[in-house]
């Protein structure tokens, strides 16, 4: 019985003190797991890439070199959600580094962005996939978006242009240009591919290009008074001299006008089909303009009167079977 007795003090010390014992043992886990003071993440250390065409919310997206890349479009920002996590060519997002995602630009490069609207412009490192909201042409971090003067807004109209390849190590170094040693494999695109971005084209009766003679009576307005302005020129393969994190004030023609280009045409008549099929939708144009002298047809929607205005389009050429659509500014 006494033997028993102990074991049962013995066994009740232990039941008091263990539960102690094991808070203390947390408590020191807990101060040697403490998380240091917050600061700069690593810069770097990623790979280089192109990637294979992909597919999100059923829009294909064809990855590819282009040194001549010069598009505008509707920037959006991405910051806290994927602070610190990978990026799609490995390296680690800093929210508060000058850095963007692309939807189809080889990683790492460099480009300049351009707001549209105010005329802020910044050099970044591309450096993730993204954004894939439809109609968004690029995802700035939380810090190039406040040096563009849109985080609180939200987006902006903006122009991308590429500049060249950047180094695996971090940041934008000299900034020259090398995209002339940067093959990209040939991208083999299957058949049902090509079909989910082939724009439908319906029967349409013959189109005469011809200026039609004006009706009687007519007047001819005056040219309207346009003081002409100095647009910033596109990107060249010259070395950038720009601090990655400075903001340079660049002249622009105004804020631009928004449109949802349906696609872009070699034969007028097929232009002019999706004109017609996109009836409805607002006011649909033509435009003609010249590449390496051929001509090309261009179906837009618009003007629009906001971002809102040409989201809402977008989705309605979409719904029309345009999955390549996308929204400018012009």
């Amino acid at each position: 019985m006494p033997v028993r007795t102990s074991q049962r003090v013995r066994g009740a010390v232990f039941a008091l003190l263990a539960p102690l014992a094991f808070a203390l043992l947390l408590a020191g886990c807990g101060t040697a797991s403490k998380p240091s003071a917050p600061g700069p993440l690593k810069t770097g250390g990623g790979y280089y890439k192109v990637g294979n065409p992909y597919q999100i919310a059923g829009i294909w997206y064809y990855p590819r070199e282009d040194d001549k890349y010069d598009a505008t479009g509707i920037a959006s920002w991405y910051g806290p959600q994927f602070h610190g996590k990978q990026t799609a060519n490995g390296e680690i997002f800093d929210q508060n580094a000058m850095t963007a995602a692309h939807p189809t630009l080889p990683m790492p490069t460099i480009a300049r962005v351009t707001n549209l609207e105010n005329g802020r412009s910044v050099i970044v490192r591309v450096n993730d996939r993204g954004p894939f909201a439809a109609g968004r042409e690029i995802d700035m971090s939380k810090r190039a978006a406040e040096e563009l003067g849109f985080m609180t807004k939200g987006t902006a109209k903006v122009r991308v242009q590429y500049i060249g390849r950047a180094p695996l190590d971090g940041g934008i170094g000299d900034g020259r240009a090398v995209a002339e040693t940067f093959i990209a494999p040939k991208v083999e695109t299957q058949p049902d591919e090509r079909r989910a971005t082939a724009a439908p084209v319906a029967s349409v009766a013959a189109v005469s290009a011809s200026q039609l003679a004006p009706p009687a009576g007519a007047v001819s307005a005056p040219p309207p008074n346009v003081t002409p302005v100095q647009s910033e020129p596109a990107a060249t393969m010259e070395p950038v001299r720009d601090d990655p994190g400075a903001t340079r004030q660049v002249a622009v023609a105004g804020t631009g006008n928004l449109y949802v280009q349906a696609g872009s045409f070699q034969n007028l008549q097929n232009a002019e089909a999706v004109r017609q099929q996109l009836a409805g939708l607002g006011p649909v144009e033509i435009q003609t303009t010249t590449v390496d002298g051929t001509p090309f047809y261009r179906v837009r929607v618009g003007p629009l009167s906001d971002v809102s205005a040409a989201d809402t389009s977008l989705q309605g050429v979409m719904q029309r079977g345009h999955n390549g659509a996308r929204i400018i500014v012009d």
